[in-house]
């Protein structure tokens, strides 16, 4: 039995039933990560062996008496680079934190641990979360294992790698400005932004502040589900926590969708968009049409203004969080300087990557005297439009459905060679994070390359629920997909 190929919720019945060992999971998933890890590059920090099977044998005591009964027990998991892991490395993809082992878990990991996962170890990301690619890590490129010569996406795409190559069962992710929806388009999972307070900032390494979420990847919705369920929680130690009343949901997981409407934009089918992802997209809603759901066209409006509002602001907010990493308290500092001002210059020279001090000097720019008005601003009033047109698009619709992303994964080095290019990849998933809202990227198809397809869902702030029902019953017209380098068993 393949144990990496079951779902996070199959492998965990199975732990509690006692037909496999939390032990016997982690061993399937070294296993895993040991044949695969050379082709696809998931990880940045493997745990080392002894620790994992440490933590297999307390947890499988706990399931065994009892006190454990989370779904998730004795599962597998994957962590993105950027989220704080006590004693275990926590780079961010960069050389600036080449060295750094954190002295708290973020909050989304501790409740995970709290439930019983097992940590795996920490996945390959852009730099900082910087990138649609996960080519900008310092560590070396991350490559889709649907095919070795094209991108997984990112920033989470170590993570999305990770699940799709099946060297764990899931994997936690972060959503910036897509950095979850997209990478698990190109990868053939699921990944789902929550809304944003939804799930504790704590520990998560910051790039925009305001619009940084951390989410699940995973094989299916129903894993998606209940990983949310799991990590999701109030939390005092962030500021921007939301108590909600409800985080049950799994109770949304029903083949049911007759009577919802989804509102289809007109301004996410328009130039630049693969006729490939288009036809793919609109031929899942056609099924969720068959199934109940009442479609409609209709005009979103604002979309061509989301991308300079949000590299505006996600790159201001940058600048501001990624000035504590001066060479002082952690992290790399540079072996030679003249004095406290030349370390701090050399040493942020030298640890930062090039797409990383593009982004630091355009929020600077963006933040400086003179400019402020101008583009901060204004960047700011665009953000609050773009929230009031999807409020009145959920006055009239439960859900709104589009692509992930416009294409499907570009080839390694494609993007880099134009970062404009490569923000503009972000165009059907930023708006999302500007207002706050939850949306969930689903396969739904492959391209005439044998690529991944994912169609997007967007709901309305703290309506997860209505997203869980609609791709559950999409999911439930088609089977999960192997990635070939899987279905191939390369050892």
């Amino acid at each position: 039995m393949d144990l990496m190929s079951l779902t996070a919720v199959e492998l965990g019945k199975r732990i509690r039933a006692g037909e496999v060992s939390v032990r016997e999971a982690a061993e399937a998933a070294l296993a895993a990560a040991g044949a695969r890890e050379e082709q696809v590059h998931s990880f940045v920090t493997l745990e080392d062996r002894e620790t994992i099977m440490k933590r297999a044998d307390e947890v499988q005591k706990l399931i065994d008496s009892g006190t454990l009964s989370s779904p998730l027990a004795g599962v597998p998991v994957a962590i993105k680079d950027n989220m704080c892991t006590e004693g275990l490395l926590t780079t961010c993809s960069s050389r600036i934190l080449e060295n750094f082992r954190p002295t708290y878990t973020a909050e989304a990991v501790l409740n995970l641990e709290r439930a019983g996962a097992v940590i795996i170890g920490k996945t390959n990301m852009d730099e900082f979360a910087m990138g649609s690619t996960t080519e900008t890590s310092y560590y070396g490129v991350t490559k889709n294992p649907w095919n070795l010569e094209h991108v997984p996406g990112g920033s989470s795409g170590g993570s999305c790698t990770a699940v799709a190559a099946e060297e764990c069962s899931y994997a936690l992710g972060s959503d910036t400005g897509g950095s979850i929806r997209q990478p698990s388009s190109f990868c053939g999972v699921t990944g789902i932004k929550p809304t944003y307070g939804t799930v504790s900032r704590y520990g998560l390494i910051a790039y925009g502040s305001s619009l940084d979420q951390i989410g699940p990847i995973a094989k299916d919705v129903t894993d998606c589900a209940v990983i949310l369920e799991t990590i999701a929680s109030h939390d005092r130690k962030d500021s921007t926590s939301v108590a909600r009343e409800d985080y049950r949901f799994t109770e949304a997981l029903v083949d049911d969708v007759k009577g919802m409407k989804i509102g289809i934009p007109r301004d996410y089918f328009g130039d630049g968009l693969d006729p490939e992802v288009k036809a793919a997209v609109l031929a899942a809603a056609k099924k969720l049409e068959e199934k109940g759901a009442v479609l409609e066209e209709f005009d979103l409006s604002l979309v061509e203004y989301a991308i300079p509002a949000y590299y505006v602001i996600a790159s201001a907010e940058a600048s501001s969080n990624l000035a504590r990493f001066d060479g002082v308290k952690y992290g790399y500092r540079t072996e030679e300087s003249a004095g406290l001002h030349q370390m701090y210059k050399k040493t942020r020279s030298e640890g930062f990557g090039e797409e990383v001090k593009r982004r630091i000097m355009l929020g600077s720019f963006v933040l400086s005297s003179g400019y402020y008005d101008a583009y901060y601003l204004k960047a700011l009033r665009t953000k609050a439009l773009i929230k009031q047109a999807f409020d009145r698009a959920f006055e009239k619709y439960d859900l709104i459905l589009g692509p992930a992303a416009p294409t499907t994964a570009p080839r390694l080095g494609e993007s880099l060679s134009d970062p404009i290019k490569m923000y503009l990849g972000d165009i059907y998933t930023i708006s999302v994070n500007l207002a706050g809202l939850p949306g969930i990227s689903v396969p739904c198809g492959t391209d005439s390359r044998g690529l991944p397809i994912g169609m997007q869902l967007i709901g309305d702030c703290f309506q997860e629920k209505k997203l869980f029902r609609a791709a559950y019953a999409f999911e439930q017209t088609r089977t999960y997909e192997r990635c070939p380098l899987v279905q191939k068993g390369v050892h």
